[in-house]
């Protein structure tokens, strides 16, 4: 049985997502459908990136990842079929797929124009229901990626830093993503800690030029309403506040600057 996992910034109030669920089970009744959210705040291109990359390898070669966060739809933005270490995503080409491309070995990358496997009259508004639903569901009964368009090599990529940035003294980061517990997620990688200071407590970790000390095991090593510095499930430093909310303390993602030295 295929698995059709969803990620969209469509939330739960509203018809959209069960309008794309029922384009799919209409052509292949017997797929699995998985919401792994459909709270992507609207328009966060990285936050759905970001989501997708971490959910990558929790999920079987076969599986294939729709991702729909889209402030382009109905423009002449791109559509794309990209296949990666055995697993496939179907997403505007909007940077969408970046960490993935970026980690994940690539197979091929499809645009996707072939209007066979399209609805018949597709929307300018809801590409996510009448273009990419149809063909998830399709590529779920066996068509294959070929039949959808022609192999590309050219993408959108989001212009983020991979990794953080080393500096004389250490690493200067960015965070990527904030969690709905307000954890902030930087580009700090856990093999980027691993460097001539041995071992991760001996890094002191700076939020907006402040100490929060070095990095620690979890939350709870520092007491509640503090700020801590951890290795994540990720394996990504994780900006928290035990209990607490670091994206309240320290304000929104893009105004933050992690230090690690």
């Amino acid at each position: 049985m295929a698995i059709v996992t969803l990620i969209t910034d469509y939330g739960t109030r509203d018809y959209y997502v069960g309008a794309v669920k029922g384009v799919i089970l209409g052509i292949a009744p017997d797929v699995r459908i998985v919401d792994v959210t459909h709270d992507i705040e609207p328009h966060n291109v990285l936050q759905g990136a970001f989501v997708l990359r971490h959910i990558w390898p929790w999920y079987p070669p076969g599986t294939i990842h729709v991702v729909v966060v889209d402030p382009g739809v109905g423009s002449d933005r791109r559509i794309i079929l990209g296949q990666y270490a055995g697993r496939y995503v179907i997403a505007p080409d909007n940077g969408l797929i970046t960490l993935v491309h970026r980690d994940i070995p690539t197979e091929a990358v499809h645009v996707v124009e072939n209007r066979r496997y399209f609805m018949s009259e597709p929307a300018a508004t809801f590409h996510g229901r009448d273009i990419m639903a149809p063909v998830a569901a399709h590529l779920a009964r066996g068509v294959k990626p070929r039949e959808f368009g022609q192999v590309t090599d050219r993408l959108e990529i989001l212009p983020v830093a991979h990794r953080a940035e080393a500096t004389r003294t250490g690493m200067l980061g960015r965070v990527l993503y904030r969690d709905r517990f307000g954890t902030l997620v930087t580009n700090v990688w856990r093999d980027q800690l691993a460097g001539p200071h041995g071992s991760q407590r001996d890094w002191e970790v700076l939020v907006n030029g402040t100490s929060i000390g070095p990095v620690r095991s979890t939350f709870a090593d520092v007491p509640s309403g503090d700020a801590v510095a951890v290795i994540g499930s990720t394996g990504l430093l994780e900006i928290a506040v035990n209990q607490g909310s670091a994206a309240e303390r320290f304000g929104p993602p893009e105004s933050v600057r992690v230090e690690v030295r």
